[in-house]
C-alpha cells in the first residue's frame, strides 16, 4: 500500500524491495547477453541460426506480455516476480547443460518469457506503492538501475569467462537471478487494494481492457511504439556505422560503452523533471534528441565525431529512462492494472522488434546511411505523436465506489 498522506514517502524505502531485484535481474541478463550467440555457435549453430537464437529472448517477451498481466493479477506482484526468477533460473540451467542446440534455445526462450513477467510485476508493484507525485522518479530510477545492472554485467562476465571459461557466465547469471528471486520472496505481499470495489478480485479480461482503453492504446500507444523502435535501433546503429567507417572493433565497443555510461548519469534528473513539469517535458526531448542525433550519424567519419554523436544518443535515451513505464502507469486503470500493463508492454516490445527491421529493410534498399536517417525520422515522428497525446499534467487516479 502507498504511504498515508501524512507520512512522507522516500524512494529509499523501496530501495531493496523494488530496486534490489531489478539490479540483480539486469545484471543477470547483462552477464550472458554477449555470449548467447557464441554459445549457440559452439553447439553447432551457423551465424544466421545463432542470430535467430538470440532473438528468442525478445520473442519470448513479446508472446508473454499479455499472459504476464493475467498471472500478476491472479497471483500478485511478489509471487509473480519469484515465479519469474525461478523460471528464468530453469532456462539458464538449460543453457548450462552441454546437451545440444535445441535445449539451449528453449532456455533462451524461457528467459525471455520470464523477463516479461518479472518486469511487468515490478512495474505494477512500484505503481501501487509509490505516490503519484513521485511516480516518475520511481520509474526512471527503476530504468536506471536496470541499465546499471545490464551495463556492468558484460564487464563482470568478461572477467569471469577469462578466469573460468564460457559456462561460468551462466553460473554467475544463475546466482544473480536466484538472488533477485530471494529478495522478491522476502518482500511482504501488497495489502488488498482499497480502491478495488468490494465483491471483485480485480480480474479484468484483456479484451475488456483493450475495448475500454482503445483510444489511449491507439494514440499514446503509437508514440510509445515509435519511441521503443528508435531505442532498440540505437543499439545497432553505432556498431554498424563504426564498421562502415572502418573503425576497429575495440573502438566500436568503447563508443558503445561510453554512450551507455552517459545514460546512467541522467535517469534520476529526468524523473524529477517529469514529476515537476509533466511527462511531456521528457518524452518529447528524449525522442527529438535521439532522432536528430541519428540523422547526424551519416555525417561522421572518425571515432571522435561518431563518439560525440553516440554521447548525444546516450543523453537522449537516458533522459527518457522510465518514460514508457511512467506513461503506462499513468494510463492504467486501478482495476485491471496488470492486464492493461501487459497490453502496454506488448506495444513497447512490438516497437522494439520493428525498429531494427526498418533499419535493415531501408539499408537493403538504399544503403546504411539512408537506413540510419529513416530511423532518425522515426524518432521525430515519435516526438510529434508524444507531443500531441501526452497530457501536460497527470490526473489523480479515480477511486471506484465500494
Amino acid at each position: 500500500m502507498t504511504a498515508p498522506p501524512d507520512t512522507p514517502f522516500r524512494l529509499r524505502s523501496v530501495a531493496v524491495s523494488a530496486y534490489g531485484p531489478s539490479l540483480l535481474y539486469g545484471f543477470s541478463q547483462g552477464v550472458i547477453a554477449p555470449v548467447i550467440a557464441i554459445s549457440a555457435i559452439d553447439r553447432g549453430a551457423s551465424v544466421a541460426v545463432a542470430g535467430l537464437v538470440v532473438s528468442l529472448m525478445g520473442i519470448g517477451s513479446i508472446v508473454s506480455n499479455i499472459p504476464a498481466g493475467v498471472l500478476t493479477t491472479r497471483f500478485g506482484e511478489r509471487r509473480s516476480m519469484v515465479g519469474a526468477a525461478l523460471f528464468s533460473a530453469a532456462g539458464i540451467a538449460l543453457c548450462l547443460g552441454n546437451i545440444g542446440l535445441l535445449p539451449f534455445s528453449a532456455g533462451v526462450l524461457a528467459m525471455g518469457m520470464a523477463a516479461a513477467v518479472f518486469q511487468l510485476a515490478r512495474q505494477s508493484y512500484l505503481t501501487e506503492v509509490v505516490p503519484l507525485a513521485m511516480r516518475a522518479r520511481a520509474m526512471s530510477t527503476l530504468g536506471g538501475v536496470q541499465r546499471i545492472g545490464a551495463f556492468t554485467g558484460p564487464f563482470a562476465g568478461a572477467a569471469i569467462i577469462k578466469l573460468a571459461g564460457l559456462n561460468s557466465a551462466y553460473v554467475v547469471s544463475l546466482g544473480a537471478i536466484l538472488g533477485a528471486g530471494f529478495i522478491a520472496y522476502a518482500v511482504p505481499d501488497l495489502a488488498e487494494r482499497a480502491s478495488v470495489p468490494s465483491g471483485t478480485k480485480g480480474v479484468v479480461s484483456t479484451w475488456s481492457i483493450t475495448r475500454d482503453h482503445w483510444r489511449t492504446l491507439v494514440t499514446l500507444g503509437t508514440g510509445v511504439l515509435l519511441l521503443s523502435a528508435i531505442r532498440q535501433t540505437r543499439q545497432v546503429v553505432v556498431p554498424l556505422w563504426s564498421q562502415h567507417i572502418h573503425l576497429a572493433p575495440t573502438t566500436a565497443s568503447v563508443l558503445f560503452g561510453v554512450s551507455g555510461a552517459v545514460e546512467t548519469l541522467v535517469f534520476y534528473p529526468a524523473g524529477l523533471v517529469m514529476d515537476r513539469w509533466g511527462r511531456r517535458a521528457v518524452a518529447v526531448p528524449c525522442t527529438l534528441v535521439m532522432g536528430l542525433a541519428f540523422i547526424l550519424v551519416p555525417l561522421t567519419h572518425a571515432a571522435l565525431t561518431l563518439g560525440a554523436v553516440a554521447m548525444v544518443i546516450g543523453v537522449g535515451n537516458g533522459i527518457g529512462s522510465g518514460i514508457v513505464n511512467t506513461l503506462g502507469a499513468d494510463a492504467a486503470p486501478v482495476l485491471g492494472r496488470p492486464t492493461f500493463l501487459g497490453v502496454w508492454r506488448e506495444l513497447s516490445d512490438g516497437g522494439s522488434a520493428i525498429g531494427p527491421v526498418i533499419l535493415s529493410a531501408v539499408t537493403g534498399l538504399g544503403g546504411l546511411g539512408l537506413g540510419v536517417v529513416v530511423s532518425g525520422v522515426v524518432g521525430l515522428a515519435a516526438a510529434a505523436v508524444l507531443f500531441r497525446f501526452v497530457p501536460r499534467r497527470v490526473r489523480p487516479e479515480p477511486v471506484p465506489a465500494a
